[in-house]
């Protein structure tokens, strides 16, 4: 059994699927390219998603000529609404991505029913959500597809990665055809991965994070590590050379690595989530409010701060690991958004949230040291 089937037959343990549902590809980004590739997706079609997620999705739909169209987000649970989607579907309506930000699962029975009765490809957006659940069933099975993603500070990680979920079988087929122009990671890729990986967990702490993250991010921006986003996906609309490519097999090593420790991980992030919780509505303050608990999975806490900036540089120097997803409606893209046709002032929620948004930490043993930075710094949390 070779590491590829090892690492497809684990996933699929998780996704009450088959192996031959779960294809692989270099970033996550590219199983949604392939999936909405795979379903004809072409110039004049319309794509529904929210306006509050990365720029790499809007890009895998202009890429084939079509055209995102965006919806608002609901402030509580930061995902789309069914009444947000019904509204904005047309005729030109082609697909429906069901995001599930920070690791929550929020009305997808609901929205896929709709689609089904309008003829609509469903597509779930799992970059958050591997492992966790909704409704008790896993993430990413209720839709025709879902992608993930298994980059750095996701659910688990390869490095960078990601694969599609096809639950709708009768695109299999076409899947597979247009798999066969998957461009094959070369050696250099691959060993830059493996040493970014083996750097990440011998030298990222606490001490490190803030140095060590806008180094990285820095790098890629560049072209000169591998990244999650390349300069060319934050200020273009057009697709790069290297674009579609399929995984390596470092990915798949360290992915059958990483799954040994997923049940734990989802505990943890749990648990960390009910004393950030407990933490912020004891305090008054803004919290993910307990009727999403049993759907949320908390690969990030999400909080509202009054002046983010000034509220990182606090976190740095007092060496607290933040996160800034999703520091604008189509993270990290800050101008010029007119490129992937949106005006933020239309999707108001949308746009309040990616101004006042940071993320808590959830993935560490002792929350002590976060909770005493919230609690020093208790009048900056909205």
């Amino acid at each position: 059994m070779n590491k590829e089937y090892h690492y497809k037959l684990s996933l699929s343990k998780s996704l009450e699927s088959n192996p031959d549902q779960i294809f692989c590809y270099w970033k996550g980004r590219v199983a949604l390219y392939t999936a909405l590739k795979a379903i004809g997706v072409k110039e004049k079609d319309e794509v529904i998603l929210p306006a509050f997620t990365c720029v790499v999705v809007p890009n895998a739909i202009i890429y084939l000529g079509a055209r995102p169209v965006y919806v608002d987000i609901d402030k509580e649970s930061l995902n789309t609404t069914l009444s947000n989607i019904q509204a904005a579907t047309t005729v030109k309506t082609k697909c429906i991505l069901i995001q599930n930000t920070f690791g929550l699962s929020s009305e997808v029975d609901e929205i896929v029913a709709f689609a089904k009765s309008k003829g609509i490809v469903t597509i779930e957006d799992c970059t958050h959500g591997f492992g966790g659940t909704n409704q008790n069933r896993p993430n990413g099975v209720r839709s025709d597809f879902a992608f993930f993603s298994t980059q750095w500070n996701k659910p688990f990680s390869t490095g960078v990665g990601g694969f599609l979920l096809v639950n709708n079988l009768d695109y299999l087929k076409s899947v597979n055809e247009v798999n066969k122009l998957l461009i094959k990671p070369g050696f250099k890729k691959s060993i830059i991965l493996k040493i970014l990986i083996s750097f990440k967990k011998a030298f990222l702490g606490d001490r490190t994070y803030w140095f060590f993250l806008k180094l990285y991010r820095f790098l890629s921006k560049m072209g000169l590590v591998v990244g999650s986003s390349s300069g060319s996906e934050i200020s273009s609309t057009v697709m790069d050379d290297n674009y579609f490519m399929g995984a390596a097999k470092v990915q798949f090593s360290q992915g059958l690595s990483a799954l040994i420790h997923l049940d734990e991980l989802m505990l943890l992030r749990k648990k960390n989530a009910a004393i950030y919780s407990s933490f912020l509505q004891s305090n008054g303050k803004i919290y993910v409010k307990e009727i999403f608990n049993e759907n949320h999975s908390f690969l990030k806490y999400p909080i509202l701060i009054k002046d983010r900036v000034s509220f990182l540089a606090k976190a740095e120097k007092a060496s607290v690991q933040l996160g800034d997803w999703f520091l604008s409606p189509i993270h990290p893209v800050e101008s010029e958004f007119e490129k992937w046709f949106l005006d933020p002032e239309n999707f108001p929620n949308a746009a309040y949230v990616s101004k006042h948004v940071l993320n808590l930490p959830t993935e560490i043993e002792n929350p002590e040291k976060v909770l005493a930075f919230l609690t020093q710094n208790i009048n900056d949390i909205l």
